[in-house]
């Protein structure tokens, strides 16, 4: 039988299989998780199950829904904060307003995203409450850099479809700071979900309302979201500050006017970069988190 790793707790594997309908198709309202425990195999060979994780297991005890990973099947991505498997992109959530987003927070996470090959959406909430529609002028910023963006309202539920179709057949890690209804947005998104996990027992409830694992959510056939404990602070890991620019689609057309080859982009004369954001073509609060982040590499200690 294969399935999904969709929690992983103290050596059990929690494991998501859809159920097959009268005309053979899944069926992910019915779908059943089993308990697993992974084969001494893969210790022996150095490899973990990580959270979403695609697996072939056999059932031990249908019934109390038991069972053993006896395959991995082979990865197409890994992302190494947070540890999980077969994440094919990124939903960052911040809100319009109530608070403020962050947006050098913002960039780091898409920094750090971009570090890892993992594309990323950006979700600004609280659009009911965007009474200056302000909204737009964030969503045009990041457009206007190469990245997908909504606006919505998770309190109506305004986008959620949307939204829903930006995500179909796709594992989707959410993150998002605390406070801009990450998991009102996350809810609305498996609202009417239901998944049978027979007798679950006291090693998954012990971590139901810890935020120290990574548990994925089915909520279509073959879509999952990934719920990350919110985010206050983010470092940029293994990144020299003469790379940063690069991670900077915006500031790619304007290189070729500045003067000096390796430009840092922020004391050279003759600047293209800096010129652009004199004129506008470049957001100037990118571009002033974009000093601020080559500021904090520049100084940082190497060990």
């Amino acid at each position: 039988m294969k399935g999904k790793i969709v929690k992983g707790i103290a050596g059990f594997y929690y494991v998501h299989v859809s159920s097959v309908g009268d005309c053979g198709t899944a069926v992910l309202d019915k779908g059943l998780v089993y308990e697993c425990k992974a084969k001494g195999i893969f210790r022996k060979d150095q490899r973990k199950p990580l959270v979403g994780d695609d697996v072939e297991m056999d059932v031990l005890d249908e019934d109390n829904k038991k069972g053993n990973i006896r395959e991995l099947l082979p990865r197409h991505s890994e992302l190494i904060r947070p540890a999980v498997a077969n994440v094919d992109q990124a939903l960052v959530i911040f809100s319009i307003v109530k608070p403020q987003p962050n947006f050098n927070l913002l960039d780091r996470f898409l920094i750090m995203m971009q570090q890892q090959n993992i594309p990323c959406i950006i979700c600004f909430n609280k659009q009911d409450i965007d009474e200056e529609g302000i909204g737009v002028q964030y969503e045009d910023i990041y457009q206007r850099c190469g990245y997908r963006t909504l606006s919505v309202s998770a309190k109506y539920e305004q986008g959620i479809e949307q939204l829903k179709g930006l995500l179909r057949g796709k594992t989707t890690t959410v993150a998002g700071p605390s406070g801009v209804g990450k998991s009102s947005l996350v809810n609305c998104l498996q609202s009417g979900i239901v998944m049978e996990t027979g007798s679950i027992s006291e090693k998954i409830e012990r971590g139901k309302h810890t935020t120290r694992h990574s548990e994925l959510i089915a909520i279509e056939d073959n879509t999952y979201i990934l719920d990350t404990p919110g985010f206050s602070s983010l470092g940029l890991f293994e990144l020299e500050k003469e790379a940063l620019a690069a991670f900077y689609p915006e500031f790619a057309e304007y290189e070729k006017y500045c003067k000096f080859g390796g430009c840092s982009h922020i004391t050279e004369p003759v600047c293209g970069i800096r010129d652009a954001v004199e004129e506008g073509s470049i957001s100037r609060m990118r571009y002033d988190n974009y000093c601020l982040l080559y500021e904090e590499l520049k100084n940082r200690k190497k060990y």
